[in-house]
C-alpha cells in the first residue's frame, strides 16, 4: 500500500502542477487525489502545455470508449486555469453544426440531399451573414464540411416554422431537447469541481430575453453557434466523443476505475442521445470531408483519420479559434476539442493543436510534418495582454 500511495502523491503533484482540483462526494480533494489515479496522459499534457503557450483557452480529449479524460490543458495570462475548460461558456460558432444537421435529420426537417443555394452568404432584407467561397447549391455533408453558414440558417429557421409542430414554442422545445441528450445546456456531472453549464435557449428564457416577441429569425443564429447559444469546451469534447460513439457517451471525469476506489456508478453509465442511429452516418461523412477536402483540409494526415468541424466564433474583439472532431473514423479512440481565445479562423490555430493532439496519442510520436506544424503553433501569441 505505501508504494501504492507513493504513486499516487506523486499523481497529486502533477496535477497540482496543473492547476486541476477534485470534487467528490465521500472525501476532501487531496484525500480523493491520494487515493484514485488520474486518467491524464503525462505526454499529452506535456505536449499540450507547450502548444498553448503565449494563448488563452482550453484542450480536452476524451477517450469515447469509457469517458476518461485523457487530456485538459489550459492557459491564460494568470497561467493554468481549469475553469476555462468546465466553467467557462463560450459561443460554439460552427463547431455546433453537427449537433443541429443530427437534430434536423432526426426529426426530418432535412435529408441528407437536401440542398441549399448559397451566393455569397445568407441575405433577409437588412440581414447579411457572410460564407465562405463554395459552390451552390450544397447538399448537408458538403454543408458541413464547408461549413456553410446559409444552409443551416435557413435549416435552423425552416424547423422552428415548420407546420409538424403546432407552434414555434414546440419546434424550439423539440429542438432544445435533442441538444440537451447530446450533453449540451447543463453540467455534465465530471468529478472537476466548479464545473458549470451553458446556454440553451428555451421558451421561459427567450420570453424573458424577447419581450417584445420572438420568431425564428429572432433566434436563428444559434443554427450556426452564435446568439442565445453557449457551451463549455468540455460539452464540446463531450458532443465530439457522442457522435464518435454513434450516439451514446459517458460522463467525462478525470480518475480511473480502481480496485481500492471504484467509479461512482454514474460514470459507468451510458447517455444515449434522442438522435436517430442512422443520422450519425451522414454527420459524420461530412466531419471526414471536412478534414479531407473542407475548412480543416490542412490537418488531412496519412497516418490516421480524423472526422472534425471547425468554428469560429464570433465575439468582441478577434474571434475565437475552435475544433471539435475524434478519430478515427472507425472505432474511434479519442474525441477531443480545443477552444482558443482571440485565436482566428478554427482552421488556424484548434485544428491543428487538436490534430497533434491525437496523432501524440495514436500513434506515440509527431512525424517530421507535424513537428514542423507543432514548433509554428507553440511560436504563436494569442493571448491579449
Amino acid at each position: 500500500m505505501n508504494i501504492i500511495k507513493k504513486w499516487a502523491t506523486s499523481l497529486k503533484l502533477f496535477a497540482i502542477a496543473l492547476g486541476l482540483s477534485f470534487s467528490s462526494t465521500s472525501t476532501n480533494a487531496q484525500e480523493f487525489i491520494l487515493e484514485a489515479p488520474t486518467s491524464l496522459h503525462p505526454s499529452l499534457q506535456e505536449l499540450g502545455t507547450e502548444l498553448m503557450k503565449n494563448k488563452t483557452g482550453s484542450i480536452v480529449a476524451i477517450n469515447p470508449a469509457n469517458g476518461e479524460i485523457i487530456c485538459m490543458v489550459t492557459n491564460s495570462p494568470l497561467g493554468s486555469n481549469e475553469t476555462l475548460a468546465v466553467a467557462t461558456a463560450y459561443p460554439p460558432g460552427s463547431v455546433i453544426k453537427p449537433a443541429n444537421a443530427l437534430t434536423f435529420l432526426s426529426e426530418g426537417i432535412a435529408t441528407a440531399n437536401t440542398r441549399v443555394g448559397c451566393t455569397n452568404g445568407f441575405r433577409d432584407g437588412n440581414i447579411k451573414v457572410g460564407c465562405h467561397k463554395h459552390y451552390s447549391p450544397l447538399a448537408m455533408e458538403d454543408a458541413i464540411a464547408i461549413s456553410c453558414n446559409t444552409w443551416f440558417l435557413k435549416s435552423y429557421i425552416g424547423m422552428l416554422n415548420n407546420k409538424r409542430y403546432a407552434s414555434k414554442e414546440i419546434a424550439i422545445t423539440a429542438w432544445n431537447e435533442y441538444m440537451r441528450s447530446m450533453g449540451l445546456g447543463s453540467p455534465l456531472g465530471t468529478d472537476i469541481a466548479n464545473e458549470k453549464g451553458g446556454l440553451l435557449a428555451n421558451v421561459s428564457y427567450l420570453n424573458r430575453r424577447y419581450k417584445n416577441g420572438w420568431d425564428a429569425k429572432t433566434i436563428m443564429w444559434a443554427g450556426m453557434g452564435q446568439g442565445d447559444i453557449t457551451v463549455t469546451p468540455l460539452q464540446l469534447a463531450n458532443l465530439a466523443a457522442s457522435i464518435a460513439n454513434r450516439g451514446f457517451f459517458y460522463t467525462p471525469h478525470i480518475h480511473k476505475d480502481c480496485d481500492w476506489n471504484p467509479l461512482s456508478s454514474r460514470f459507468l453509465k451510458q447517455h444515449q442521445t434522442m438522435v436517430s442511429p442512422i443520422s450519425y452516418n451522414v454527420v459524420i461523412n461530412g466531419m471526414r470531408k471536412c478534414v479531407t477536402k473542407g475548412t480543416a483540409s490542412a490537418i488531412n494526415t496519412p497516418r490516421f483519420t480524423i472526422c472534425g468541424k471547425t468554428g469560429t466564433a464570433e465575439n468582441a474583439g478577434k474571434d475565437h479559434s475552435v475544433f471539435i472532431g475524434f478519430a478515427p473514423m472507425t472505432n474511434p479512440k479519442v474525441a477531443i476539442s480545443v477552444y482558443i481565445e482571440h485565436g482566428g479562423w478554427g482552421s488556424d490555430v484548434a485544428a491543428p493543436i487538436a490534430a497533434l493532439i491525437m496523432e501524440k496519442y495514436l500513434k506515440g510520436n509527431l512525424s517530421a510534418k507535424s513537428q514542423t506544424v507543432a514548433k509554428r503553433i507553440i511560436s504563436l501569441k494569442t493571448t491579449t495582454e
